[in-house]
């Protein structure tokens, strides 16, 4: 088996130890600075050279009649200010939100989309500290819109009381919704993203490797096994492309939820 993917086989099964790479510079590897040297922040910065030039280049000379890939990212922008930004915060609220938004959706789409793309085969998002970090930024967001809107003690009524409820469930339910509402929601948020992209990347290890080392057994019946593994593998693959597809639009929407419960004046 191997631990990382891209990499020769060696004789181990696939484990948390596949999602661990060492410093792309081995001077620095054991070093305080060594992790920001890996596969998986070049990937990340990849990612951002991605998204900068496509939509610099896309927007460089626009056109009535727009071309290809000006079509292209007017589409992308268009789906995002209009199904996510519009419908979720409303139409006239919802278009100071969706370059950050678009922004998002096509970040979280590209770094999930390396986990299909051959010699990447991993995403950042399958490592927990990058959807935390993209998480926190949508919640602190959240939190200055909330404040920016009713005040510090007023968002914090806002967020934290339900309308309509009796004075003696108060004690009860405000901790309750101080605790969801304020404190978890990053952590639920980076966390769907993680899980799912860590899963996806251990189930396409699973059977890629597993088919390499049915196809290296002696028994004829194991080789043959080893072609279905394969088969299981390119089968997940599209899958993955259909589950880092939906993550991405899942995690813009959750966004445009957390912003607009923030400015909204009911609870």
């Amino acid at each position: 088996m191997i631990t990382q993917p891209g990499f020769l086989a060696e004789e181990f099964p696939p484990s948390v130890d596949s999602f661990d790479f060492k410093s792309l510079i081995p001077s620095l590897e054991g070093n305080f600075w060594g992790p920001a040297f890996t596969k998986m922040t070049l990937l990340i910065w990849i990612a951002v050279a991605i998204v900068i030039v496509f939509f610099l280049a896309t927007y460089r000379n626009p056109t009535l009649v727009p071309t290809k890939k000006q079509w292209l990212a007017e589409s992308v922008y268009g789906i995002v200010r209009n199904n996510i930004a519009g419908e979720i915060i409303g139409v006239k609220e919802g278009v100071r939100f969706a370059p950050y938004l678009a922004t998002v959706f096509v970040f979280v789409f590209v770094t999930n989309l390396w986990s299909i793309i051959p010699f990447a085969q991993i995403s950042p998002n399958s490592h927990l500290a990058f959807p935390i970090v993209l998480a926190v930024m949508t919640w602190l967001i959240y939190i200055a819109l909330g404040m920016r809107k009713h005040g510090v003690f007023g968002y914090l009524k806002h967020a934290c009381v339900q309308p309509g409820v009796p004075w003696w469930v108060h004690p009860i339910l405000v901790p309750i919704e101080f605790i969801s509402n304020l404190v978890l929601r990053p952590i639920t948020l980076s966390v769907r993203l993680f899980a799912n992209m860590f899963a996806g990347h251990l189930i396409l290890l699973v059977f890629t490797l597993g088919g390499v080392a049915l196809w290296n057994a002696q028994n004829a019946l194991l080789k043959g096994a080893a072609l279905g593994s394969w088969a299981f593998a390119i089968i997940m693959t599209l899958f993955e492309f259909f589950i880092l597809s939906l993550q991405a639009y899942v995690f813009t929407l959750l966004s445009a939820t957390y912003f607009q419960s923030s400015i909204s004046e009911e609870h």
